[in-house]
């Protein structure tokens, strides 16, 4: 993510010529040396370090990408806030709503900008799903239901890397897709109010990792260790609008490879994505001669940002666009003082959700957030 964050910066000025701010690569950080120099090598950074404190202390450095495992999240932000310096961090941005609450009032008390790396939201067809439905095209909106699952950690020898321990990761699949499917879901339709959960780990065991590595590793043979934290989680949830939907998130599907899925029906009308054809929008609006039935919307240039990335409609958009939608929200927030979302706050909501999940899991009963 390191890598994506400092391609994105680089990438603003390409595709976002009035963005307020323009990155230098000044200082990168990395605990592996090797990795550390090819931050300066291949990255572009003017020097790099084995300690992310001197990125902090650097007078020559005015804001911080956290990309580092989540453990390490809270201190990072907590000492780049102190310092004055803005952050921009991948999420989850604590490893509980705890740690995650003193990231936001830090940010608050300092005064600094943040932005959060909830990416999906800033796919234009999610843009647009969100313009179709504050505009009132839906009509009243009845119900709303999300998947975000993958298969990355399917393969019972998928090697038990940080994200699987709870002193490293925190949560599991809760901190890693259903943050993002929290965040989308009150994006779209506003804050969650309460929610009952079912939470499971699903692959209990897995092989110890061979050396560097990341959570798409397999080892074969390899000596089996517990998993400490949760691999599938199905949510109802109630909006404070009133609206019921239902989420779900699992890391260990098969079949899906990036299942990132919402939709939303209204009493006239309703939206549907899915990640995986990131630049279509699936849109059911009935038309005056009685045909009824989803229509497939190309992304295109009338659908903002896209423009931004493309001529014209049906030439794709990718993953790594949306980092860089972000990083110029990023430098917009740094150069104008205008905090932007999704920044800390709204990292802190997902979080919350996330909370009353996991302790509806533990309870077996409705929780509120």
């Amino acid at each position: 993510m390191g890598r994506v964050h400092s391609s994105a910066y680089r990438r603003v000025r390409d595709h976002f010529p009035d963005c307020a701010g323009e990155a230098r690569l000044v200082v990168a950080a990395d605990e592996t040396e090797a990795r550390a120099q090819a931050a300066v090598d291949q990255l572009g950074f003017a020097r790099a370090t084995t300690d992310w404190r001197d990125v902090i202390a650097d007078p020559a450095v005015d804001a911080v990408s956290i990309t580092a495992p989540n453990h390490l999240h809270r201190e990072v932000a907590l000492a780049a806030a102190a310092a004055g310096k803005h952050f921009w961090c991948e999420k989850p941005v604590g490893r509980s709503a705890a740690e995650t609450a003193d990231v936001a009032a830090a940010a608050e008390r300092a005064g600094v900008r943040t932005i959060v790396g909830f990416n999906y939201r800033q796919a234009p067809a999610v843009q647009h799903a969100a313009r179709l439905i504050s505009s009132g095209a839906l009509g009243p909106i009845r119900q709303y239901r999300s998947q975000f699952v993958a298969g990355y950690a399917a393969n019972p020898q998928g090697a038990l890397s940080w994200r699987f321990l709870r002193a490293a990761a925190g949560q599991g699949v809760l901190g890693d897709l259903m943050s993002h499917a929290a965040d989308m879901a009150q994006f779209l339709l506003g804050p969650i109010e309460r929610v009952v959960a079912h939470v499971e780990t699903t692959v209990t065991e897995r092989p110890l990792p061979g050396g560097e590595g990341t959570h798409f590793a397999v080892v074969e043979g390899g000596q089996l260790a517990p998993v400490e934290n949760e691999d599938t989680v199905r949510s109802v949830v109630r909006f404070e609008s009133g609206i019921a939907g239902t989420i779900e998130a699992s890391r260990v599907t098969v079949g899906p490879q990036a299942r990132y899925t919402f939709e939303v029906n209204g009493e006239r009308g309703a939206v549907s994505w899915d990640f995986e054809r990131m630049n279509e929008l699936l849109v059911y609006l009935p038309l005056e001669n009685g045909d009824s039935g989803y229509s497939r919307v190309l992304m295109g240039p009338e659908h903002p940002p896209y423009a931004h990335f493309q001529p014209g409609a049906g030439l794709a958009m990718g993953y790594d666009d949306l980092k860089v939608i972000e990083a110029s929200l990023f430098l917009d927030s740094v150069v104008d003082g205008v905090q932007r979302e999704p920044g800390a706050r709204e990292a802190l909501a997902a979080a919350r959700v996330l909370e009353a999940m996991e302790n509806s899991g533990a309870s077996g009963a409705w929780e509120l957030v």
